[in-house]
């Protein structure tokens, strides 16, 4: 009876590693593969919310190319990246310098700028909107002081730019934690083998900090870009569904929701955005790897 229970436990061996994948497996199947092969393949057709739709070729990529809304999108979404990597690179960087030291009170800090990452992001916006809206606190501190209201949420340019100043915002303390495990992993000797070289704490940040967590700031801006690109909550909540004035600050992922949502929505051209949208966001991530790779080199 032994014998033939450790060889049925030998026969059933092989296909037990399966059995333990095959949650993970069904779940990125049906949450990550499937909706993906489904995008990819309806970008090809005609079809919309109720109607299965036809094939037609690369028509809706052609379509892509005369929508001024497109160019519109990828603008506002390629200046996100403008306007938002840099500051998630290195404000992060400078605020872990600041609560690595471990003085009284320091987790109060780190908790506090650690909060608005864990805020639900329709809370923080509807808070934001408030600040900035034409009566709120912001333009009524504004008209106290006599500079006159400004408006934030009904100029095209500064209402990109606050969503900008939301997303970094929201995004400094989480990237602030990924710095703060990449300092903890720089040997001290380095910061006291420069300060025995008479090196100050600008030269120490150049010279020692920045080479020591220079791929984590790679990792940084690339996870940053993608986020970036694909930025959506943030302007919906403050420019609204329409994008804002006459939709000039509508993002590529707005009009995907936007063209292809509802009874009517046109899902084969909102697949076509959103292939277009994943062609991009690799091509991102490709090209910080190879300029981390020439630097390395």
């Amino acid at each position: 009876m032994a014998l033939s229970t450790v060889s049925r436990v030998r026969r059933q061996l092989p296909t037990s590693p399966w059995l333990f994948a095959a949650p993970g497996l069904l779940i990125t199947g049906a949450f990550i593969l499937y909706p993906f092969g489904s995008t990819l393949v309806n970008a090809f057709t005609d079809r919309r919310t109720l109607i299965p739709g036809h094939f037609v070729g690369f028509a809706n990529f052609r379509e892509l190319w005369h929508d001024e809304m497109f160019w519109t999108g990828l603008r506002n979404s390629t200046l996100y990246i403008v306007g938002v990597v840099p500051a998630l690179v290195v404000l992060p960087l400078l605020l872990a310098l600041l609560v690595q030291k471990n003085i009284p009170g320091i987790t109060f800090f780190r908790s506090a700028f650690y909060t608005p990452v864990v805020a639900s992001i329709v809370v923080v916006g509807l808070i934001w909107v408030w600040l900035l809206d034409e009566r709120g606190l912001v333009n009524s501190l504004l008209e106290t002081i006599g500079v006159g209201r400004i408006g934030f949420l009904s100029d095209q340019w500064l209402l990109l730019f606050s969503a900008m100043a939301v997303t970094v915002w929201k995004g400094l303390g989480y990237y602030m934690i990924i710095y703060l495990a990449a300092l903890a992993s720089v040997p001290r000797e380095l910061h006291e083998a420069a300060s025995v070289d008479g090196a100050g704490a600008v030269r120490r940040f150049f010279t020692v900090t920045v080479p020591a967590v220079r791929s984590t700031m790679v990792l940084v801006g690339a996870l940053s870009s993608v986020a970036a690109f694909k930025v959506f909550s943030e302007v919906y909540l403050m420019a609204g569904p329409s994008g804002g004035p006459a939709g000039e600050d509508t993002t590529l992922v707005m009009l995907v929701q936007r063209t292809g949502t509802g009874l009517t929505g046109r899902v084969g051209y909102a697949s076509a955005l959103s292939v277009v949208v994943f062609v991009v966001t690799v091509v991102l991530m490709l090209l910080v790897l190879r300029a981390d790779r020439k630097e390395d080199s």
